[in-house]
């Protein structure tokens, strides 16, 4: 196995080669930014554009990006709900 390295193949410019089996990469992994190739990867499920996911990447968490996107959006939501609350609180103790 190559290990992710590029090569360069005389002629032309640098080709990266797929981690796990060596072979021409078509693109990077969606999760870890590996190189993969066609065969060594599957494609996402449940997102507004179509990504290509190593199978390492897949054998640990699926194919889905729904946990990726409910992250960001528990990382955006939840300062915002602690917010209202204190302004909530704040309003509560200004009008007693």
């Amino acid at each position: 196995m190559s290990g992710g390295l590029i090569f360069h193949d005389g002629g032309g410019g640098a080709v990266a080669r797929c981690t796990r089996c060596g072979a021409e990469a078509a693109g990077p992994c969606a999760r870890c930014s590996t190189p993969v190739c066609g065969d060594c990867c599957v494609l996402t499920e449940g997102g507004a554009r179509v990504w290509a996911i190593c199978l390492a990447c897949e054998d640990r968490g699926g194919r889905s990006l729904r946990r990726g996107w409910a992250t960001v959006l528990g990382w955006i939501a939840l300062p915002i709900a602690a917010l209202a609350a204190l302004v909530a609180l704040l309003a509560w103790l200004q009008s007693n």
